[in-house]
């Protein structure tokens, strides 16, 4: 059973955008998708509401999850978080 994390960032101005867009060319993105357990880390970007992104997060199980959680990748994702000024929410799915 895969766990699905959904994570909507919000801000102004296209911040969000331009923090999806630092997050793969700093190669944070990519060091993720080669993490153990990930099976999907992919933005969209909604059609009416330019000032969100929709990061669709996929783990093999929460165990996948938490040890990602423990990665310095979190670290750097919270201070380009910081850094445009974003809001989170957060959905939890399991798939079977």
């Amino acid at each position: 059973m895969s766990l699905i994390v959904n994570i909507y960032y919000t801000g102004e101005n296209g911040n969000a955008r331009k923090f999806a867009e630092e997050m793969v060319s700093s190669g944070v993105v990519d060091q993720i998708r080669d993490e153990v357990g990930n099976e999907r880390y992919d933005y969209f970007f909604p059609m009416d509401d330019p000032e969100t992104v929709l990061l669709i997060d996929k783990w093999t199980d929460q165990s996948a999850l938490d040890a990602h959680h423990q990665t310095p990748m979190m670290e750097k994702i919270a201070t380009l978080r910081d850094k445009y000024h974003l809001r989170m929410r957060v959905e939890k799915f399991f798939s079977v």
